[in-house]
């Protein structure tokens, strides 16, 4: 007997939780196998490929995503994430100003068009943005704080008042 579909994302599940993202990939091409477009399973197998660092096949991934759902906050910000890592930083802008345009305060669309923009030397810019989503989640100063994004305006005093 074959397993189904939520059986092999819940084997899945469990395999990413306990650190096995290779073996976990496999249960997603299972059910990809089955389902050619499940959704869950596109979304799981390319934040497995963002977090081994294959970017350019993960987006692959959340562009298939796209294609059914051009709505899909979670692989429009895995995706941004995905150009980010791999320095196309304006692209990664248009991801964001996708997600900001159906949730214009999701903080995660935020803080990374704030980190794309620093990233781009758009400084004044991103320093606004990411002061605006300081202001809606406070936890954001730390993170902003301890970014490496971040590494080259640490003295810059707008950024220190925000983060401090």
């Amino acid at each position: 007997m074959s397993e189904s579909i939520e059986e092999l994302l819940k084997s899945g599940q469990t395999l990413l939780n306990t650190g096995n993202p290779k073996e976990a990939m496999t249960m997603y091409d299972k059910v990809l196998e089955i389902s050619s477009n499940h959704i869950d399973a596109l979304i799981k197998k390319g934040n497995i490929l963002g977090k081994l660092g294959k970017y350019e096949n993960a987006i692959i991934y959340y562009d298939r995503v796209l294609e059914k759902e051009n709505q899909n906050i979670l692989a429009l910000l895995n995706k941004g994430l995905a150009h980010h890592y791999i320095d196309q930083y304006e692209t990664a802008l248009d991801c964001y100003e996708q997600v900001l345009m159906i949730k214009p305060r999701n903080v995660t669309a935020l803080y990374n068009k704030s980190s794309s923009l620093v990233k781009l030397n758009r400084i004044k810019e991103g320093l606004e943005v990411l002061s605006d989503v300081t202001e809606i989640d406070f936890s954001f100063k730390a993170k902003a704080k301890f970014d490496i994004d971040f590494t080259h305006i640490q003295k810059n005093n707008e950024f220190r008042k925000i983060v401090l």
